[in-house]
């Protein structure tokens, strides 16, 4: 490549031999037409290789396409170009009195690259964030083009698809009216005497709820929780109102995160943790997230605290979120309602590494999926087991994407076969 590639975290630096940034769909699909190995960069906010399409194939940026927002208000759907990322997305479907059920903690980050590899919000009714798509719109390795909508056999392995299938260059999501937050912050839940009925309280206590712990202690030093403002107000006799602004990372300054203090705003300006104006250029951090039953929530709580002094060292903060069951057959909330253990560690791979395999075996018997765009080490195979629709993604594979233009290493470890 005439430029060196890396994601926003720094830690991968991509070895394709070219890097395209078409401008046109003419263009792209030429493109896809005449290479042999193609992977689609997005906003470039994952921490491991899904992206890397190897020495000999084709890195593809799709930012310098037209910027797609189309807003449809009588049938409350958007449909949203494959570059576009969430904060810009979120303020156009808002000007036309319209909302996303739900967003990430960063808006910074893609749509189409987000649903592929299965992030969420927040929510014990909000699923993830593929659960909004309607259709998707991929260009395959011929060059040609393909819709596959709701209602098609094909769309529970189209949307949360690693990029497998083809290019995606459009989406079409569902909205619903727009609505104002809340964010109230509290301090100190201590984890001891916390049950899974406590916990399933807590974590219903509001639309979206978040905890967070560095481990350096038993229990949760904060718990973030966005209030829709025409549903009740919520009940916490389980910790202390903040009396300051709070970062999710202990000691970082709080400026650039969303309001607080129930200070009610637009959806797009409180769902997510930081704010739209503030674009992080890179993360000096790693990150891990590993899925759950619900159910066994507090037992896997109670396992990482009894590895906290091997974690936290090297530990910024660890978030602690609940996602309501989808049906994308790759989604790591596939057929489950789902705890997630989210992991912001220090940018220190060599020191990273051996407390992920730690904490991969203290979660071994919750049956954890990790998210698709972390880092993980669990082999392929315990993968395999965990994912009840793989072979039907294996075959949408097979038929979309026959000669292999959107598979890489890391694509061939999840299929297996």
């Amino acid at each position: 490549m005439t430029e060196s590639v890396t994601n926003w975290a720094g830690n991968i630096t991509y070895a394709a031999k070219e890097l395209h940034r078409p401008r046109t769909l003419e263009a792209l699909r030429a493109l896809v037409a005449e290479s042999s190995r193609v992977r689609t960069l997005g906003s470039g906010h994952s921490f491991n290789e899904i992206a890397e399409p190897g020495e000999d194939g084709v890195l593809l940026s799709l930012d310098a396409l037209p910027a797609e927002i189309d807003v449809d208000r009588a049938a409350r759907t958007v449909r949203v170009g494959g570059g576009v990322r969430y904060a810009e997305l979120a303020r156009e479907v808002h000007r036309h009195g319209l909302a996303l059920a739900n967003m990430a903690s960063l808006p910074h980050i893609s749509v189409a690259g987000s649903v592929a590899t299965g992030t969420h919000g927040s929510g014990v009714g909000n699923g993830p964030l593929a659960s909004s798509v309607r259709a998707v719109e991929l260009v395959t390795a011929d060059g040609s083009t393909v819709t596959v909508a709701r209602g098609d056999e094909r769309f529970g392995g189209a949307v949360t698809s690693l990029g497998a299938l083809g290019v995606v260059t459009a989406l079409t999501l569902d909205l619903e009216p727009a609505f104002e937050v809340e964010q109230h912050v509290f301090t100190e839940m201590p984890l001891e005497g916390l049950d899974q009925a406590t916990f399933e309280k807590v974590m219903s206590a509001a639309y979206s709820v978040s905890l967070f712990t560095d481990w350096r202690e038993p229990g949760f030093r904060q718990v973030w929780l966005k209030r829709r403002t025409d549903q009740p107000l919520p009940d916490v006799p389980w910790a202390a109102p903040a009396t300051e602004k709070m970062h999710p990372v202990p000691g970082m300054p709080a400026v650039n995160c969303t309001e607080q203090f129930g200070v009610a705003g637009p959806w797009h300006e409180r769902l997510p943790h930081f704010r739209a104006e503030f674009t992080p250029s890179s993360g000096a951090e790693l990150q891990s997230e590993y899925l759950l039953p619900r159910e066994s929530a507090v037992a896997a709580l109670r396992a990482l605290d009894g590895i906290r002094e091997t974690v936290a060292p090297v530990l910024q903060t660890c978030e602690v979120r609940a996602v309501a069951a989808d049906d994308q057959w790759l989604s790591p909330s596939y057929g489950r309602d789902t705890v997630a253990l989210h992991f912001t560690w220090i940018e220190d791979t060599r020191a990273v590494l051996p407390v992920v395999r730690r904490l991969e075996e203290a979660l071994a018997p919750f049956d954890p999926r990790p998210h698709w765009g972390k880092v993980f080490t669990t082999p392929a195979a315990e993968l395999h087991a965990r994912y009840p629709r793989l072979h039907d993604f294996r075959a949408l594979v097979r038929d979309l994407d026959p000669a292999g233009t959107f598979t890489n290493a890391f694509v061939r470890d999840v299929l297996g076969g």
